[in-house]
């Protein structure tokens, strides 16, 4: 077993790897093959048309002998046209008459029966009285060699009946050794022709797919040179509308979604430092000057620091795990039910009045946790900057649910609204953060909807503030 994975091992090193050479060896074992199934197809039927002529010169010469001897000519004096076939008539009591070279060569033919006789003077070869005969339609065929002839010949037979009940059998023979060796000429210029053809594919084969794969090898080796430290640069597009071309643009695009990731990736990391660095700085240094003077130390003003930090640290894990779409597995929730709790909750606990009008029995699949964290942090924003009102509202739409978060704020210009969901965006001194936010809430807002099948979209509120409206497909009944 072992020393046959061995040499299947060792064939297939041996065979040709790269897609040039298999595709040259394929295109030209193909060619091989149908070049010699042409060509015996070719051989075989020029051989059988070539056999039905010499039966065709046969046949006729022997009607034509059959003829004169139904006229009553006697068999020792019938005698065919061309001279180039053979003859031998036989009659009850044997031959009655031959060409020369059949009487060298000894050769009786028999293959179309013995044939009847009437009496014995029926077949006197000075009878000439015999006339009126008739010539069987029927005739016989057989291919034999004649003894001391170049090649076989093909002979027909036909049969003569006399009104007296006597018959001849006319046995005529055209030589088929013109056509065989005219087929042979066939065979042989085919077969010398078979390795020029061949050569002519391979050749033509090697230099198409050279030129068909000539853009694979560079985009190939513009991949090659392309790091991590450069994503700005692309492959080489040819003007094909083939496969390759597809390749090419689809490497691009990947390469450009690619380039923006990682583009994405460091500005977080560097948004993210910055704002990590800001109030760790600050809690060092009151820990310092506890450190220093203990007298001095605000216990109120560290949690806050402390509150903020792990405030971050949440916001940039539940980011990171969006991104790389990680998550709980996602069930029915109830969505009418979650925005009443989230909003009698965070009203008990911010004494904020907030305006609710929400549907009955309107669920989604999701992860409930993240959806309420998409309500809180819109109601964060809208608390922020609402002067006295804000508005949930959940309703059913179409095949969807809608849950609109309003607030009677300062708005935000239509040339803003774009970007607010962008990670670590702030806002104009009128819509600033007072609680020491980090600009990611509606971030997260837009990558949890996201997760969620939905959307999120900013327009302005009949309040004059801002109205943040979520779209998130409606789970079916069961």
């Amino acid at each position: 077993m072992a020393a046959e994975s061995t040499a299947r091992f060792s064939i297939a090193r041996l065979l040709p790897q790269s897609v040039r050479w298999r595709t040259t060896l394929g295109a030209t074992l193909v060619v091989a093959v149908v070049l010699l199934v042409a060509g015996a197809a070719v051989v075989g039927l020029l051989r059988a048309n070539l056999i039905d002529g010499a039966q065709a010169q046969a046949e006729l010469a022997a009607r034509e002998v059959g003829a004169q001897l139904a006229a009553g000519t006697a068999p020792n004096k019938a005698e065919a046209t061309e001279d180039d076939v053979l003859l031998q008539i036989g009659g009850p009591r044997g031959v009655l008459a031959e060409s020369e070279d059949l009487t060298e060569a000894a050769m009786v033919l028999d293959f179309a029966g013995e044939p009847d006789g009437a009496s014995s003077t029926d077949d006197d070869d000075d009878d000439d009285t015999e006339y009126a005969g008739t010539v069987e339609p029927e005739a016989a065929y057989e291919t034999l060699d004649v003894p001391g002839e170049d090649g076989p010949f093909r002979f027909a037979a036909v049969t003569v009946t006399m009104p007296s009940g006597t018959q001849y059998v006319v046995y005529a023979g055209a030589s088929l050794a013109t056509q065989n060796k005219a087929v042979a000429d066939a065979a042989r210029y085919m077969l010398v022709a078979l390795p020029g053809i061949l050569l002519v594919v391979a050749v033509v084969t090697w230099l198409v797919t050279r030129r068909a794969l000539r853009p694979v090898a560079a985009i190939r080796a513009e991949l090659a040179s392309i790091t991590a430290g450069d994503l700005s640069r692309r492959v080489p597009e040819p003007p094909s509308r083939d496969e390759i071309g597809d390749l090419a643009r689809t490497t691009n695009a990947t390469l450009a979604q690619l380039e923006s990731s990682v583009d994405r990736q460091r500005r977080f990391i560097a948004d993210a430092s910055h704002e990590l660095r800001s109030p760790i700085a600050t809690l060092r240094a009151q820990l310092e000057v506890g450190a220093a003077h203990p007298e001095l130390l605000r216990p109120d003003g560290l949690l806050d620091d402390v509150v903020r930090l792990q405030r971050l640290a949440t916001d940039l894990l539940l980011l990171a795990r969006l991104d790389a779409g990680e998550g709980a597995t996602a069930a029915p929730v109830d969505l009418t039910e979650t925005v009443r709790e989230t909003v009698a909750r965070r009203a008990a606990a911010d004494e904020f009045p907030v305006r609710l009008g929400v549907e009955e029995e309107l669920g989604v699949n999701g992860i409930r946790g993240q959806l309420e964290r998409v309500l809180g942090n819109l109601m964060d924003n809208a608390q922020r900057h609402a002067r006295s009102t804000v508005a949930v509202t959940l309703r059913a739409e179409g095949r969807g649910v809608v849950l609109l978060v309003e607030d009677d704020g300062p708005g935000i210009p239509p040339e803003r609204r774009a970007s607010v969901f962008d990670r670590f965006v702030r806002l104009d001194d009128a819509r600033s953060r007072d609680d020491g936010g980090a600009g990611l809430g509606l971030a997260i807002v837009r990558d949890v909807v996201a997760a969620h099948g939905g959307t999120v979209r900013l327009g302005e509120s009949p309040l004059g503030g801002a109205a943040f409206r979520v779209d998130l497909p409606r789970a079916s009944r069961a």
